[in-house]
């Protein structure tokens, strides 16, 4: 594998904040490495010392002779008054092509990005489509090694699959090497082949795993029971080194001097892993339900709405129940916000209104709603006034907070309190309003992409917050893995006006795949109670036609598989790349394929594991 690039010791601050310190890392052709740490930890820059962007305070940074670095931030640089394919085609500018190469580069993205209308104006797009025009942008140079910071902040789920279609080995665009940052825990999974996380919890600033996230969570938490092993060593060992230099001169002068340096330097030892262990702080959430035992909370009889002509949703029927966990999946623009805010009106006059239907409160039910737009938080008030509107402390489940308690609950320092909140982070604010409606009990809960800017740990905790919130939750995200995990229904728009209601995740993603699936199918595979969080086995022995299945289902992911390389080939192929239609034809049929060849595998394991418990 040919060498990129090596970070050396690398060092940043801002002010009296280190943000890292003695940082090494080296990148070859082949890595696929995810950055990851929480809010705070510098990830954002380390990406940018490596992109060229800003230096380091200590440490070297090695680079190969010409190596071409593209670089993707978290808000996009398109020129708004500029066209789709001269925003395209303006990266160009500095590389020695010809005009008919670069309409082969441009014209080749332009098919796989799938853009409805190459001819339009970057600033008409939405933000979805922002996003796929600056990854294009990075990409379309065919970089050495692509960096990234968030690639999918602001991609719906069709284009977080888009995007890890693009960025899999066997794509013509995928780079020869990316790191990236990113707090999709799904994506991380299936794109990532090294991870590598920043923080003071480790000796050496970070830790580095080979594998997908799942192995980083391995050896994290063999990690983590190790330092907890350490601290619980070391303070023994300083306990019998003092006990020892408790007893006065008479006992130390029959020691050797060495001794006593020796338990100076453990006591040294044993305050820094107890440092590093108090890192591991996490967010402290909590939502409070009312304790109301009403059945039905809402119930929704043949809601319709549209928008500008178009119908974003039909004859929806909803009941909302304690304890029930609802998603709303769908492309950007399809009515899910629409609905959330509908939802969120209800009962109230002069609100967001249905176009025919109708909701049914129980009475006195409390709805609260957490707004992806955040337009709750006043950007000029100060950190101490958004956590406590009335005071100097706030009322939580039933009992006063001190407002530096309250904010040391969200991650927040005392000598943060009279920073304004516009001078915030984006995941420090969306935790001020994680703060705000943690303090209102609820019936309904509806949270319209909480997880946005919100670090891995912080969305873990986020996760077991809600699965013991007793009310009903309503929950839009593009997060797959705090959707599999929390949701027990799935309520799946299809931008056309259509509605329908799926048991999980991996349904609503097998159906997009196979549209033809039968509408029975559907309602039967709706009618799941609960998300399949993992594999269970099946008690008995296969069936007769199982059994033919299960002997027939190797030969069928081999054929499909082999469909699925000479497609890939096919794209591969120089001629291809002028047939724009059999370009964008060839693709479509790719990413069915994929998603037909992953249904395959999982009933296969599904198969196996009940043939091997009734063996």
């Amino acid at each position: 594998m040919s060498h990129l690039l090596t970070c050396q010791n690398l060092t940043k601050s801002f002010g009296a904040q280190v943000l890292f310190r003695g940082i090494n890392l080296v990148v070859t052709e082949g890595d696929r490495i995810g950055l990851i740490g929480p809010n705070g930890s510098g990830k954002s820059t380390l990406l940018k010392i490596i992109a060229g962007l800003t230096d380091s305070d200590d440490g070297e940074l090695l680079r190969r002779r010409h190596l071409r670095i593209s670089y993707l931030a978290q808000s996009d640089e398109l020129v708004d008054e500029q066209s789709i394919v001269w925003n395209l085609e303006a990266p160009l500018q500095s590389l020695a092509l010809d005009e008919t190469e670069r309409y082969v580069r441009v014209q080749a993205l332009l098919s796989r990005a799938q853009f409805p209308d190459s001819a339009g104006m970057a600033g008409q797009l939405s933000g979805g489509w922002r996003k796929r025009l600056a990854i294009c942008r990075a990409l379309i140079v065919h970089p050495d090694l692509l960096v990234m910071d968030e690639p999918t902040n602001h991609l719906d789920l069709e284009g977080i699959l888009w995007l890890e279609n693009l960025l899999s080995p066997g794509s013509p665009e995928s780079p020869a090497a990316f790191i990236l940052v990113s707090h999709d825990r799904l994506f991380l999974e299936h794109c990532v082949s090294r991870v590598v996380e920043l923080s003071a919890l480790y000796p050496d600033g970070s830790l580095q795993v080979a594998g997908n996230y799942s192995r980083f969570l391995e050896e994290h938490q063999r990690f983590l029971e190790f330092q907890a092993g350490q601290e619980e060593r070391l303070a023994n060992k300083v306990r019998r080194e003092n006990e020892w230099l408790s007893r006065g001169p008479k006992a130390r002068a029959t020691k050797a001097r060495s001794r006593i340096d020796e338990a100076h330097r453990l006591q040294g030892q044993l305050s820094q892993v107890k440092e590093r262990n108090r890192a591991l702080s996490n967010v402290q959430l909590g939502f409070e339900g009312t304790g109301r035992k009403t059945r039905k909370l809402l119930e929704g009889v043949g809601l319709s709405r549209g928008y500008d002509g178009r119908t974003l949703f039909s004859d929806l029927d909803l009941i909302l129940t304690p304890g029930s966990r609802l998603g709303l999946l769908g492309r950007n623009g399809c009515g899910k916000s629409t609905l959330m805010q509908i939802l969120a009106a209800a009962g109230i006059e002069n609100g967001p209104q249905l176009d025919s239907g109708r909701i049914t409160l129980a009475d006195g039910v409390r709805i609260v709603s957490f707004d992806q737009q955040r337009t709750a938080v006043n950007p000029d008030l100060t950190l101490r006034r958004a956590l406590a509107p009335d005071g100097d402390s706030v009322v939580y489940q039933a009992r006063s907070v001190h407002v530096v308690s309250w904010a040391k609950r969200f991650l927040f320092r005392p000598d943060q309190l009279e920073t304004p909140v516009g001078r915030l982070s984006g995941g420090e604010q969306a935790r001020i309003l994680l703060a705000d409606i943690m303090r209102q009990p609820a019936d309904i809960l509806l949270l319209d992409e909480p997880t946005n800017d919100l670090d891995i740990p912080s969305l873990e905790v986020l996760e077991e917050s809600l699965l013991e919130f007793p009310g009903a939750l309503v929950l839009v995200s593009h997060d797959r893995f705090l959707l599999d995990r929390i949701c027990d229904r799935i309520l799946g728009f299809d931008s056309q006006g259509e509605v329908e209601f799926f048991a999980d995740y991996n349904q609503w993603l097998a159906a997009m795949a196979d549209p033809g699936a039968s509408d029975a199918a559907l309602v039967s595979s709706a009618a799941v109670p609960t998300v399949v969080r993992e594999k269970k086995k099946q008690k008995g022995r296969l069936s007769y036609l199982e059994q033919r299945e299960y002997e027939q289902m190797e030969e069928q992911i081999v054929a499909a598989e082999e469909l699925r390389d000479g497609l890939k080939r096919e794209l591969a192929a120089d001629e291809l790349v002028a047939d724009a239609a059999r370009l964008a034809d060839c693709w479509q049929e790719l990413q069915t394929l994929e998603a037909q060849i992953e249904q395959l595998y999982q009933r296969w394991d599904l198969l196996e594991i009940k043939k091997e418990s009734g063996a």
